[in-house]
């Protein structure tokens, strides 16, 4: 027996799926497919929830240029152009130092696309019926168990 994926609560063998209550036999299953299903709670507040990060995200960016503009148009007013350039290099400088900061908003933005912003459904025909045996918003994981179940059906000898 060959196992192509496992986790708390799904296990796909060359024998058989086990996902969602369900335990299906390779050797029944005649069809795999996926769908798309209704938007849950969840994926909504993570999709509000990427839009936020990157409203921050994008913000103090166009803050500083709104800042360097005014500063240069100051300094042009009354000449004093040494204090402006002292200004800018240090927010320059104290930008660099802030920068490795940005990796955990951006790391937390990562993950959010990476789970994906739809609800996956895994179904099979199992016995000339069509059973759901899997539904979730993450992307990544729906796309590995879904890999797995192809393979188990592919690589099963009769088919």
């Amino acid at each position: 027996m060959t196992i192509y994926y496992r986790d708390d609560a799904v296990q796909v063998t060359s024998e058989s799926i086990r996902a969602g209550g369900h335990a299906v036999a390779i050797a029944d299953v005649t069809y795999v497919w996926h769908a798309q299903g209704p938007k849950t709670l969840a994926v909504r507040g993570r999709v509000l929830g990427r839009g936020v990060l990157v409203l921050l995200l994008s913000l103090p960016p166009l803050v500083a240029v709104v800042c360097v503009l005014s500063l240069a148009w100051s300094a042009q007013d009354r000449g004093e152009w040494q204090l402006a350039l002292i200004i800018l290099a240090g927010c320059v400088v104290g930008a660099l130092a802030l920068a490795p900061f940005l990796e955990i908003p951006l790391g937390w933005l990562d993950r959010s696309y990476e789970r994906g912003s739809k609800v996956h459904e895994l179904w099979v025909q199992h016995h000339g019926r069509e059973v759901l045996l899997l539904r979730t918003p993450d992307a990544l994981r729906f796309g590995q168990i879904y890999r797995a179940v192809q393979r188990a059906v592919e690589q099963y000898p009769d088919s």
